[in-house]
C-alpha cells in the first residue's frame, strides 16, 4: 500500500510539473500592413470593413519560449471613430517551429491611443505541437502606421509535448 501511495504521488508530481504553465513575454515591431483592402458597407457613414496583412519582427523575447518573427491576417469592422478586430497570427520560433495564434479587441481610431488585444494559442509545429496559451498585448500606433506591442502571458503544455522539448 505504501509504494502504491509513492507511485500515485509521484506520477500526480511529474504530471503537475509537465502541465505547468510558463511565461511568455515577447517584445514586438510590426511596420504597417503590407496588404490591406477597405470596403465601406454602405448602411450609415463612416461604416466600413478592413482586411489586412503584414509581419512583425519580435525586438526581445524573455525566457525560453524564444518568438523571433511572425505574420498575422486582421479583420476590422470599423464604425465611425472605433473599430472591432480580429486576427490570425502565426509566429517562427528561433528553432524553426511555428506557434499558431488567434487574437480579438477593440480599438480607436485615434493613433494617439494605446492599443491592446487578447490572445489564445491554438496549436503549433514540431516541439509546440499541443501547446495552448492565453495573455495580452498592449503598445502603441505610430505616425507611420507601424506598431509597437508588448505581450505577455502563459502557455503550457502535454506531456508528449514536453517529451519532446526535454530530447
Amino acid at each position: 500500500m505504501r509504494k502504491l501511495m509513492l507511485v500515485v504521488l509521484s506520477l500526480a508530481v511529474f504530471c503537475s510539473v509537465a502541465m505547468a504553465q510558463s511565461k511568455i513575454d515577447t517584445k514586438w515591431h510590426c511596420p504597417k500592413a503590407t496588404t490591406e483592402h477597405k470596403l465601406d458597407v454602405g448602411d450609415a457613414p463612416d461604416h466600413s470593413y478592413w482586411i489586412g496583412q503584414g509581419a512583425c519582427e519580435a525586438t526581445a523575447s524573455e525566457g525560453p519560449f524564444k518568438e523571433k518573427s511572425g505574420a498575422w491576417t486582421e479583420f476590422r469592422d470599423v464604425w465611425k471613430a472605433s473599430f472591432n478586430f480580429h486576427g490570425y497570427y502565426t509566429v517562427n520560433m528561433d528553432n524553426g517551429d511555428k506557434v499558431h495564434y488567434t487574437y480579438e479587441g477593440s480599438a480607436s481610431t485615434d493613433m494617439a491611443k494605446p492599443v491592446s488585444n487578447k490572445w489564445k494559442i491554438v496549436g503549433g509545429t514540431g516541439k509546440y505541437k499541443g501547446i495552448k496559451g492565453s495573455g495580452t498585448c498592449s503598445g502603441k500606433v505610430t505616425a507611420d502606421e507601424s506598431n509597437d506591442l508588448r505581450c505577455t502571458g502563459t502557455y503550457s503544455m502535454g506531456m508528449e509535448t514536453m517529451d519532446k522539448m526535454s530530447k
